[in-house]
């Protein structure tokens, strides 16, 4: 124990960077300092010495575990702790790095990569802040930093992994808030790689939205995260949902849907890994409770002497209660129907024999049918090619599609869709937006996984196609409005809005040609002209385009989909404008997310990486002939995600 008054003490004298031995000796109640083997300062305990035993730990760099009061910053070239008292030449002959006698109780000398205790003592370490070895020293850099050593199993490294895990959240915490591609407002994995990230189980339930998603646990299973929220704009998050643990038939929680059943349950419906489709029901308020059935997998993987074998495949299910009876859809090529009647599921055939507009090898993956209108929807995605959806009837346990879009044309960049009808009847669907960079910039990043933005869903008029339209809760985030009005954009040329700029923006725009047939907006416009992502109505073409060729300069992006095809930078999806219709378009900008609705019949979404702190500018361009902005609104958008 040191004397709260240090006045009367010297003052140390060398340069910073000067190494210099500090021992400290304690002997009954007396205690003294040396300084490189020289007495430096002696006195007397007041109190009786204190004894240090087995569920003692160390700290350096910080005198209190849980305070900040005694900083040391610096370099640590060795350190030891003694169980005996040594004498002033036994002190000056100690030399770094080099063994002594007596031999230390414990010693770091800080020589390899990981700052472990020689003398196998204080086996458990923790590195806080911005503390590391390097050169055979332990770095200080600053009053973050400091080292902490434990015995095996000692108690107080429940307090050690208590500091640690709040110090790492926050440097987490920092280094998202600075991620300039990480987005503010769609939903985006709350920390890790998650791949994949598939959307899941949506469901309303008890005036809250619920929506899971598939993650990674330390060990790599797949697991079920769990989020809510009551305006679809800001999500709290749930414990873990689902998990694989000892003794459950399957290794991991693969995708799936929720439903409510005749007793008024919840019932996730899910792929159970290495296992086959597996429930799990929940009553619970907040749905934090999932009791898995103790009879899963209810519909196990067929085996190749099973005489199911070959008929159906058992993954990705899809249930959902009709007229007293539960269905299910299980994934494959083609999907195929069951049935429950009590506890036992019947295999009922083939969904659909034949889909139309579909290769014969895409496979139906993710399936989400519900009714619509007076029509039904099959939703659901072939690995290679991302979303789409059929419209058609449910007749006699089949469904007949009579109508068949996608809802990503380039590649499978929208990807896993998931909806749920809310108290107000609105059909609601999410989508993950894959990760288009490059797998080591995805690593150092921290986190990969991003949910569209919810879409509203409802029959068009003709009966075979869907409006498209975001809900209104997504008004709440605006700031800061901008209107522009009775523009004319002359043929073959750009207009910069000078009062609109900005990574994280909402702009609805309603441009009416006048011979032109190429019109539209660029957004994330760099000052050089070098980084820009151009939105627009082809009209020859009839199509609705996102060109992110220029998106960025530096190579970020992957090579390859996810599902190993070529990735282009502009995706083209079917649009044709009416007579005399003007172009509505409402483009959504979350830092590194663009989401294009198009008059209420066709979305698109991209992703982007500018690269420049510049690439922040708006621009409006013709070709072919001049265009007049009816009216043109923008806000800034406020983030909704914690970080």
């Amino acid at each position: 124990r040191t004397a709260k008054n240090q006045d009367n003490w010297p003052k140390e004298t060398s340069e910073p960077n000067t190494l210099i031995q500090i021992a400290i000796v304690y002997d009954g109640n007396d205690a003294a300092i040396y300084r490189n083997g020289q007495a430096y300062a002696h006195y007397s305990l007041d109190a009786p010495a204190v004894s240090f035993g087995t569920d003692s730990f160390v700290l350096l760099g910080r005198r209190h575990l849980d305070s900040a009061g005694g900083i040391f910053s610096g370099l640590i070239e060795d350190a030891r702790i003694y169980d005996v008292v040594l004498t002033q030449n036994q002190i000056k002959s100690l030399k770094p790095d080099v063994s002594s006698e007596p031999a230390p109780s414990a010693w770091w000398d800080f020589e390899s990569a990981k700052p472990t205790d020689r003398m196998g003592t204080f086996p458990v370490y923790y590195l806080f802040g911005n503390a590391r070895t390097y050169n055979g020293r332990l770095v200080l850099p600053d009053e973050t930093s400091f080292l902490v050593c434990a015995p095996e199993g000692k108690q107080i490294s429940e307090t050690i992994e208590m500091t640690r895990m709040i110090d790492y959240s926050r440097r987490l915490r920092l280094l998202f808030l600075n991620d300039k591609y990480r987005p503010g407002y769609h939903f985006a994995a709350p920390e890790g790689i998650c791949m994949p990230f598939d959307v899941n189980g949506g469901i309303y339930w008890r005036g809250r939205y619920h929506l899971f998603y598939i993650f990674q646990d330390s060990a790599g299973k797949h697991c079920w995260g769990h989020i809510s929220s009551t305006d679809l704009v800001h999500w709290r998050h749930h414990p873990t949902a689902l998990e694989a643990k000892p003794g459950d038939p399957e290794s991991g929680i693969f995708s799936g849907n929720c439903f409510i059943n005749q007793s008024e349950q919840a019932v996730i419906l899910y792929h159970g890994v290495g296992a086959g489709n597996c429930i799990a029901l929940s009553n619970d308020e907040e749905l934090n409770t999932w009791i898995k059935y103790p009879a899963n997998p209810v519909v196990a993987i067929p085996k190749s002497d099973d005489p199911n074998y070959g008929k159906y495949e058992s993954w990705d299910p899809f249930g959902w209660l009709e007229a007293g009876i539960t269905y299910a859809i299980f994934g494959g090529n083609p999907p195929t129907l069951f049935s429950k009647t009590g506890t036992q599921w019947q295999y009922l055939g083939k969904f659909i024999a034949k889909f139309p507009g579909v290769a014969d090898n895409e496979d139906v993956s993710c399936p989400d049918f519900f009714r619509l209108g007076n029509k039904f929807v099959l939703m659901c995605i072939s690995h290679n090619r991302g979303c789409r959806y059929y419209i058609g009837r449910w007749s006699n346990e089949k469904f007949y599609p009579q109508a068949h879009y996608r809802m990503s044309w380039l590649d499978n960049t929208f990807f896993a869709p998931e909806s749920l009808q809310d108290n107000s009847g609105r059909r609601i669907m999410w989508a993950w937006i894959l990760d288009g960079r490059k797998e080591n910039i995805i690593k150092q990043s921290g986190w990969s996984g991003i949910f569209s933005l919810p879409r509203v869903l409802s029959l068009a008029e003709d009966g075979n196609s869907l409006k498209i339209d975001t809900p209104e809760e997504l008004k709440s985030l605006r700031y800061n409005p901008v209107e522009l009005k009775d523009i004319t954009i002359e043929a073959d040329s750009n207009m910069n809005l000078q009062g609109i700029k900005g990574n994280s923006l909402e702009i609805d725009v309603e441009m009416a040609s006048d011979g032109a047939t190429n019109f539209g907006m660029s957004v994330c416009c760099s000052d050089d002209g070098r980084e820009q992502t151009d939105i627009y109505c082809d009209v020859n073409e009839k199509v609705l385009v996102i060109d992110t060729s220029r998106t960025t300069v530096e190579d970020i992006y992957s090579t390859a989909a996810f599902a190993g095809s070529a990735r282009s930078r502009i995706e083209r999806a079917p649009f044709e404008l009416k007579k005399d219709e003007p172009l509505k378009l409402k483009i959504f900008i979350d830092k590194s997310v663009v989401e294009v609705f198009a008059n209420s019949r066709q979305a698109l979404v991209r992703n982007i990486y500018p690269s420049k702190d510049t690439s922040i500018g708006v621009k409006l361009f013709s070709k072919g002939g001049l265009v007049k902005i009816l009216r043109l609104e923008a806000w800034q958008m406020m983030p909704s995600n914690p970080y």
